[in-house]
């Protein structure tokens, strides 16, 4: 399967541009295929950790310019969402690493695709050896299905099994509409990991095919013609990562206020009821 869609998406250099849908096989270990969007995924990976530990090392309490300034902004930015979204600075303090850790490697990722020396320039066995890790849908599924997890643990320590349960069945126990809608709410979950991974990838992919295209075009003169979108890219990687981080919160939110929307309104009709 993968080898039929590269072969629809490659195409001569006398035709055009080479595109790559899929990622490509670079060489296996113990009969595990390890591909080019793997490796460069682990690269990025090492890349922003190194990062993000330098700029904690050199945070202090007076501002910083330059890119400590940048991550001290987008991490309040972060932050803030995530109390709006769970209404307590408690709980945002408690849960911001982890989407803020989503977002920088998110965005990151998305940059580092542009780098020079990813996609054709560099071979390995007749196949590019980098490709963007969020160019790969296989790679944007994991990292939703992380998120998503992680969505569903932070929801239910916050509400308890029971209460994060009884969530997806709103409504009486005693009505069989209640299950059906339950069991709706539960398959609307799944969907929400693919509907993540193909909102990421396509963005990403999509930018990729289009500087590819441009830079064909433009021939010995591709990287000038190809700048804007590369620019336009830049944007979208941060765009794509705002978003991504976003929804996971919102979903977080949702949960959790749900759950406490509920307790409340069994409480009064529990005092309705005593009244």
């Amino acid at each position: 399967m993968t080898t039929a869609l590269n072969r629809l998406a490659e195409t001569s250099e006398s035709s055009g541009p080479v595109i790559h849908i899929t990622p490509s096989a670079l060489f296996e270990i113990g009969g595990f295929t390890v591909t080019n969007s793997m490796v460069y995924g682990l690269l990025s990976s090492t890349l922003i950790v190194i990062l993000l530990i330098y700029v904690a090392n050199k945070m202090t309490v007076r501002p910083k310019k330059g890119i400590i300034q940048l991550v001290e902004i987008c991490s309040e930015f972060i932050f803030s969402t995530i109390e709006n979204a769970l209404g307590s600075r408690k709980l945002a303090v408690k849960y911001a690493p982890y989407f803020t850790a989503a977002f920088f490697f998110v965005m990151i990722s998305n940059w580092l695709g542009l780098a020079p020396g990813v996609g054709e320039a560099l071979t390995l066995n007749e196949n590019p050896a980098f490709r963007p890790f969020t160019a790969d849908l296989n790679g944007t599924l994991a990292a939703s299905l992380v998120m998503m997890v992680l969505v569903q643990t932070f929801a239910i320590r916050e509400s308890g099994f029971h209460k994060y349960v009884r969530h997806f069945f709103a409504g009486s126990l005693k009505n069989p509409a209640t299950y059906l809608l339950g069991i709706f709410e539960l398959f609307s979950e799944l969907v929400r990991v693919f509907s993540l991974a193909l909102r990421l990838f396509l963005n990403v992919a999509i930018g990729e095919i289009i500087i590819a295209i441009f830079t064909y075009l433009g021939s010995f003169f591709g990287p000038v013609t190809a700048l804007p979108f590369v620019i336009l890219e830049l944007f979208v990687g941060a765009l794509q990562a705002y978003i991504f981080t976003m929804l996971t919160i919102m979903y977080l939110g949702a949960a959790i206020k749900h759950d406490h929307e509920r307790e409340e309104h069994v409480e009064f009709e529990e005092a309705k009821i005593a009244a």
